[in-house]
């Protein structure tokens, strides 16, 4: 990915999202500009508009630490966006970003059997392993159950991406659809930030914004986030609604990889739904099996 056009257009779309009187500004007549004028950015980071502008042209390359922190402030970044902006600045000047170093092959990696036991011993909630490029690398049981809409027929690794942009079922699956769509967009915003040289990223990227306008269009709104943690809605084709907290967790072990666990709310009928599927996929194993493993 260029990252000059990176650095231009989410500085531009951070610019043009916050209005004068967000900023503190009185704004005067004849605006011609969507959200600040590059002056006023310049002016609320204590910079230059000459500097601001060379910045905005993607040449970050160089800018210090105290400069990026004056942007984000006078931009109103928010802590990913912050690191984003950090990011590209690193990327820039040709160093690993976010102390996470580069990985040495394309391709997926296997699981170590010590993490697959690890995800097997969690019995009562959805366990997986995802990488930066949303391949899904490895879940325990009822994750498996529970994800047959996206695991497919096992011809590939299940790709969560592919999944949200490409699969009907995702619509239905995901009641929120929208919601997650700009959620999972706004990640692999945030991974490719981490790490412009990976290819395999750059090459899904090329392959749902060609297949999906919908991917496009939320692609070049330059938006980033973290996982972390929170709440989110499905409907399973097996028990139906389901709404799950989540967890997320860097694997220390495997730069890039994270495990999600999802749980229901003790006492809840979505914590009686998982049971179900729990129990309808230990009954029905040629079901689940039939869907793929990854």
């Amino acid at each position: 990915m260029d990252n000059r056009a990176e650095v231009r257009e989410f500085l531009m779309t951070r610019r043009a999202r916050i209005t004068p009187e967000a900023a503190g500004i009185t704004a005067g007549g004849n605006r011609r500009v969507e959200g600040l004028r590059r002056s006023e950015v310049a002016s609320l980071a204590g910079v230059s508009v000459e500097y601001y502008s060379k910045l905005e042209r993607g040449a970050i390359a160089g800018a210090s630490a105290s400069v990026l922190d004056a942007l984000a402030r006078a931009l109103q970044l928010d802590e990913t966006e912050t690191a984003h902006l950090f990011d590209l600045a690193r990327a820039a000047d040709g160093v690993p970003t976010s102390g996470r170093p580069r990985r040495r092959a394309a391709g997926t990696p296997v699981p170590r059997q010590s993490l697959q036991w690890a995800l097997a011993s969690i019995t009562d909630g959805i366990a997986f392993v995802r990488d930066q490029r949303q391949n899904l690398l490895a879940v325990n049981d009822l994750g498996r159950a529970f994800y047959s809409p996206a695991i497919g027929d096992g011809g590939r690794t299940p790709n969560l991406a592919r999944f949200q942009f490409l699969d009907p079922a995702a619509r239905e699956f995901y009641p929120d659809w929208e919601k997650f769509a700009e959620m999972c967009v706004a990640i692999m915003r945030a991974e490719a930030g981490r790490d412009p040289h990976d290819k395999a990223l750059q090459d899904l990227v090329g392959e749902l914004s060609t297949r999906s306008d919908h991917f496009r269009t939320l692609w070049a709104a330059h938006n980033v986030r973290t996982h972390g943690a929170g709440t989110k809605r499905f409907h399973h084709p097996v028990v139906g609604e389901l709404t799950l907290a989540y967890e997320e967790f860097a694997l220390t072990a495997e730069p890039g990889n994270v495990m999600l666990i999802y749980t229901a709310e003790p006492g809840s009928p979505s914590a009686e739904r998982l049971r179900l599927l729990a129990s309808w996929s230990a009954e029905h194993p040629a079901a689940v099996d039939a869907e793929g493993r990854p």
